[in-house]
């Protein structure tokens, strides 16, 4: 397998709403992953996140088209069952912060696969996963 990053909501958001702030950023970033020979994963739990984000915010028509387009460009990756608990207890070790299970469960998975995350979220760095920028 080709050196792969875990890819957070945040920057899949951002590449299909051209009103997002990061938009730009993450085309140039999908851009340099594609140069780079980067793979992108995408946990299950982010893709149905981000697959809601876009289906409320841009329309039915615009989420399907996404969907199609992360499923045949990115590899979608099964947490483990004990991957949920783990997150669990991550997110009690953080009462100051925000942190949501959808994040402590891609941190997880990312600890596990030795991977880094590309996201726009400094509750990352919070959490110490190497963040890829």
């Amino acid at each position: 397998m080709k050196r792969a990053i875990l890819a957070d909501t945040g920057p899949l958001y951002a590449a299909v709403d051209p009103d997002d702030a990061y938009h730009s950023q993450s085309h140039e970033e999908l851009a340099r992953l594609t140069r780079d020979k980067r793979e992108v994963l995408v946990a299950w739990p982010t893709l149905m996140e981000a697959y809601t984000l876009v289906l409320y915010k841009l329309g039915n028509a615009t989420a399907r088209s996404w969907l199609a387009g992360v499923l045949d460009t990115a590899i979608v990756v099964n947490p483990f069952a004990e991957d949920y608990p783990m997150a669990a207890r991550l997110v009690s070790q953080f009462v100051d912060q925000q942190v949501t299970l959808f994040d402590a469960t891609a941190a997880t998975l990312a600890t596990r696969l030795k991977v880094e995350v590309w996201t726009y979220d400094h509750h990352f760095d919070v959490l110490r996963v190497p963040v890829w920028r």
